[in-house]
């Protein structure tokens, strides 16, 4: 399960872009916590702790509790807004949460036992078309990440999303569930030998081809 992080903030009043400047300018984030059949509350954290937790990796998968003036309400980060230029955090959206909300979240994929995989062995190499799965699962619940074994693929060989085990009550929350994960792929040195002999075997196909247009020609 994904750490729980603790995010100090506190109410705000102020709305509006004047307001959401002078409170960046004071080294304050302004952000909202919605969601759970609960008017939105306005608050604003500090945007060194903020920044901290972003570099984690796994802020965006994580329960976040927030201790607003003492009261502390688990979230889950739903949308952070960058500045295009200076990526100084704008401002933050925080899901309500409660131990039974079902969440999406977005949870990497680590790929394991490449050296039980006798396509690797061979060459082949691990093309990977999900890096992370979407799943709905608990906010409890959310795992750190999903471990994907390629044991005993061979080359052409994929993995695909219904075949990979997932947490007790996790699901996925993609719209093709038989859409592939990963696959080995042939290394290109061995699909240059593949496309050298099918070449070759054109090229006897058409020189047969030529000498029996020949021989016809010459029998007429």
């Amino acid at each position: 399960m994904s750490d729980t992080l603790n995010l100090l903030a506190k109410k705000r009043d102020r709305a509006g872009k004047g307001a959401s400047r002078a409170i960046r300018r004071e080294g304050l984030v302004p952000a909202v916590i919605y969601g759970d059949k609960t008017p939105a509350m306005g608050i604003t954290v500090d945007h060194i702790a903020l920044f901290k937790m972003l570099n984690t990796g796994h802020f965006m998968n994580s329960v976040v509790t927030i201790d607003v003036d003492g009261q502390k309400l688990p979230t889950i980060p739903k949308d952070v807004q960058f500045h295009p230029v200076t990526d100084r955090v704008l401002h933050v959206d925080f899901l309500r949460v409660s131990a039974n909300s079902l969440v999406e979240v977005a949870i990497p994929v680590s790929y394991v036992d490449e050296e039980k995989s006798p396509g690797i062995k061979l060459g082949g190499v691990l093309n990977i078309i999900h890096h992370e799965l979407k799943l709905k699962v608990k906010a409890t619940a959310i795992p750190e990440e999903i471990v994907v074994s390629i044991a005993g693929l061979e080359v052409g060989d994929s993995i695909h999303l219904n075949q990979i085990k997932l947490p007790e009550g996790a699901e996925l929350a993609h719209d093709e569930h038989e859409s592939t994960a990963a696959t080995v792929i042939a290394p290109s040195g061995m699909k240059s030998n593949a496309d050298d002999e099918a070449d070759a075997a054109l090229a006897a196909a058409a020189s047969a081809a030529s000498a029996e247009k020949k021989e016809a020609e010459k029998s007429e």
